[in-house]
């Protein structure tokens, strides 16, 4: 489908309708991290960088046991600057989530 046509299909619909998608639209971005997915087939669904299998809570233990990037980098030859960034934007918004998975795999 081409821009123009969902442009026309959106016009033609209600302002309820119209607010409803909305809604769907921004709840879908909620969740939406560029350079993080979490996808249930790897490292057990937990947010990990794009292209990778590696998990966004252990880039921030090893950050919180005073690793500074240049070392992360150099033991992770995959990741670029850029998954760091993604990485820390991630963390600082998910503290909870981040927080809970370095207890659990510190335990296990």
């Amino acid at each position: 489908m081409t821009r123009e046509q969902l442009e026309s299909q959106l016009a033609s619909l209600r302002p309820a309708e119209r607010a409803q998608l909305l809604q769907q639209l921004v709840g879908a971005l909620v969740d939406a991290w560029p350079g993080i997915e979490k996808d249930p087939l790897v490292a057990g669904g937990e947010a990990c960088v794009v292209r990778t299998r590696i998990p966004v809570w252990c880039l921030a233990r090893f950050r919180r046991l005073g690793w500074s990037e240049a070392r992360i980098l150099e033991n992770y030859p995959t990741l670029r600057a850029a998954d760091l960034v993604s990485a820390w934007a991630y963390t600082d918004a998910h503290p909870d989530e981040i927080d809970r998975a370095v207890r659990d795999n510190e335990e296990a």
